[in-house]
């Protein structure tokens, strides 16, 4: 079926660096659905990571998803990716339509109330290659994004990623950009984000 509605891009206004925000990727009731299916058919795990030199819990669920033989490895952990289900490949193909790359695998992150958190960041581990396309779909709960440029401190900028939402981080995001996803101070139900990625 056609799709009458064209999906709406918003490029952010960051130097250094391409980052695509499409906030109606998926519609209400798609982004409902799909939310359901992927917190009820994920195999969520919580792993130890390695945040200097301290082991701790990370602060929120996890699954890896992706083409057999391809680890990925962050912190301090190695995780091995479970096969693709239909959920995830449904998702994928409209995700590699629109941002127009190939993903072999998706790192899958449920927060589950407002004290789940992701700190600053780049997703630059060596298996991504030196400049890495990561492209982030949204479920669930909305929740504050915010990206920080490594070199220049008044550039900043935080996003709300309501349900349904992509966000596409192109060439530079990794390299000149740091993110992070903070805990909240309101009370805050559960979101998803798929991060999919291309391991190399």
């Amino acid at each position: 079926m056609l799709d009458l509605f064209p999906i709406e891009k918003i490029i952010l206004p960051l130097p250094d660096a391409v980052f695509e925000f499409y906030p109606n990727f998926f519609n209400q009731e798609e982004a409902e659905m799909l939310f359901e299916k992927l917190m009820n058919e994920t195999p969520w795990q919580q792993d130890d990571i390695t945040i200097f030199g301290k082991k701790i819990a990370q602060p929120r669920l996890t699954c890896l998803f992706g083409n057999e033989g391809k680890p990925y490895s962050y912190s301090g952990l190695t995780m091995q990716p479970h096969a693709w289900n239909p959920t995830m490949m449904f998702i994928k193909d409209k995700v590699e339509q629109i941002s127009e790359q190939n993903f072999t695998t998706v790192l899958a992150n449920l927060y589950r109330n407002e004290k789940d958190s992701n700190g600053w960041h780049a997703d630059n581990e060596k298996e991504l290659g030196r400049n890495p396309i990561i492209a982030s779909v949204s479920f669930g709960e909305e929740r504050k994004f915010q990206l920080k440029h490594i070199s220049d401190n008044n550039v900043k900028l935080t996003l709300n990623l309501n349900p349904g939402s992509l966000l596409v981080m192109k060439e530079g995001s990794q390299i000149h950009y740091k993110h992070q996803i903070p805990k909240a101070t309101q009370p805050k139900n559960a979101r998803i984000n798929l991060t999919f990625r291309t391991i190399l």
